[in-house]
């Protein structure tokens, strides 16, 4: 959960695991009976298949690299003007990026769930909706609620919390019919082209397998899905 960071403050970093998510998420205000992350066990077909629909996000954990490093900047100069209608963040605290992944999925999910009135989550975005994505970066920084939720979610995984991990979290959601990647390290958010709610599982796996070959050495690499409850 390593990154760029502006600011000197360093959090631990989360686990990619789903029990750890799903108690951080319902924690915080999403409520149970909405939403759920679920692991992704690969990115075979029958594989897709067996994640509960609809998926409303992809997590994606994957090690930093200088090619993974070399493609963020090749495409973070192609952005130019910023998606209409997206929810998005920079990330200014070190392994921050399962909580800004979290709050990127979240953001992008309020025409689908229902956060529970007054809790965290719904106070936090009534508080970001018309801040730009570097203020609130900083409003996440500096919000000491978030900072010890966090810290007790990165306590709570199976592995012992380390904060000088390489890995790092990213987002993929659909938006006006569109795939984008939200990665709090890059300067907006990336289309990936036409998507849907239906697709949006298959879509990002598509984009996540680019990922893996360019890194067939690694093994660092976990995805989970955020699905709607039935």
């Amino acid at each position: 959960m390593a990154g760029e960071s502006i600011s000197a403050k360093r959090w631990l970093p989360l686990e990619a695991n789903p029990d750890v998510m799903n108690q951080f998420l319902w924690g915080l205000g999403v409520p149970p009976d909405e939403a759920e992350c679920y692991e992704v066990y690969g990115l075979d077909e029958e594989l897709l298949e067996m994640v509960p629909k609809p998926v409303l996000a992809v997590l994606f954990l994957y090690p930093i690299t200088s090619l993974t490093e070399e493609e963020r900047i090749k495409e973070d100069s192609k952005l130019k003007d910023p998606a209409t209608g997206v929810y998005f963040m920079k990330q200014t605290v070190g392994n921050a990026c399962g909580t800004v992944g979290l709050l990127h999925a979240v953001g992008n999910m309020s025409s689908v769930i229902k956060l529970v009135e007054g809790s965290y989550l719904d106070n936090f975005f009534k508080t970001t909706k018309n801040m730009d994505p570097l203020e609130r970066a900083v409003y996440l920084e500096n919000d000491r609620e978030m900072e010890v939720a966090h810290s007790v979610a990165a306590s709570g995984g199976e592995t012992e919390a380390r904060d000088d991990v390489d890995n790092h979290f990213i987002c993929y959601t659909c938006v006006n019919g569109q795939l984008y990647e939200l990665d709090g390290r890059r300067s907006g958010p990336v289309s990936h082209g036409s998507s849907s709610p239906d697709s949006l599982l298959q879509d990002a796996a598509k984009v996540i397998k680019k990922m893996f070959e360019q890194n067939p050495n690694s093994l660092n690499f976990s995805v989970m899905a955020i699905s709607k409850r039935a």
